[in-house]
């Protein structure tokens, strides 16, 4: 996808920042830099939305009622692929 223009407001010490770290090679343009940044705090945002979710999960009877069914459900197979492993050792 092609890049689209916008333009942004920033304290200056923080500019000067992003550009010492494009000079250092951090990253070869401001362009790329900004880019890289977002990426990583959208990332981290997602990141932490599933977090969240997971941790609702812990909580829900229904998600924890079938989790120990399928628990439950492949406690054998589990316990002959231990046995297995052992053996052929």
């Amino acid at each position: 996808m092609p890049p689209t223009r916008t333009t942004i407001a920033m304290p200056a010490d923080l500019l000067r920042r992003v550009d010492e770290q494009v000079e250092r090679g951090a990253a070869a343009t401001r362009n790329e830099f900004f880019a890289a940044a977002v990426r990583r705090e959208l990332d981290r945002i997602r990141r932490e939305a599933l977090d969240r979710e997971f941790e609702a999960m812990a909580d829900d009877p229904v998600y924890r009622a079938e989790a120990q069914e399928i628990a439950d459900e492949f406690a054998i197979a589990d316990g002959q692929a231990l046995r297995v492993a052992d053996t052929d050792r």
